[in-house]
C-alpha cells in the first residue's frame, strides 16, 4: 500500500510544484498596450480587431468549402467507372451527384451565391 500511495503522491507533487513555478515565472511579466493589441505584420493596427466580417462573404466561404469537399470526393469515380465495379457503384455515384446538384440547385435559389443583391 505504501508503494502504491509513494507511485501516486510523488508525481502530483511533481506536477503541483512545477505548476506553481510556471504560474510564478510568468507572473513576472507585465501587460502592456503592445502585448494586449492585436498584430499585423508589426504594424499598429489600422482598425479595431473586433470588428464584424461580413456575414454574406462568411457564408459563401462555407459554401465553397463544402462544395471544394464534395469535388475532392468525386477524384476516384473516373477509375470506378471504368473498373468492373461500374454496376455495383453506379448508383451511390448517382445518389451522391444528385445530392451535390441538389445542393446546389437549393444554394441558387436561396440567393447565397449572388454577391451583390
Amino acid at each position: 500500500m505504501p508503494l502504491a500511495l509513494t507511485m501516486f503522491f510523488v508525481p502530483a507533487l511533481i506536477s503541483l510544484l512545477l505548476l506553481l513555478l510556471g504560474t510564478y515565472l510568468s507572473a513576472s511579466y507585465k501587460s502592456d498596450r503592445d502585448k494586449l493589441s492585436p498584430y499585423e505584420c508589426g504594424f499598429d493596427p489600422k482598425n479595431s480587431a473586433r470588428t464584424p466580417f461580413s456575414l454574406r462573404f462568411f457564408l459563401l466561404a462555407v459554401i465553397f468549402l463544402i462544395f471544394d469537399i464534395e469535388i475532392a470526393f468525386l477524384f476516384p469515380l473516373p477509375p470506378i467507372i471504368t473498373s468492373s465495379l461500374m454496376s455495383y457503384s453506379m448508383p451511390a455515384i448517382c445518389l451522391f451527384l444528385l445530392i451535390l446538384m441538389y445542393g446546389l440547385l437549393y444554394e441558387w435559389v436561396e440567393g447565397s451565391l449572388e454577391w451583390a443583391s
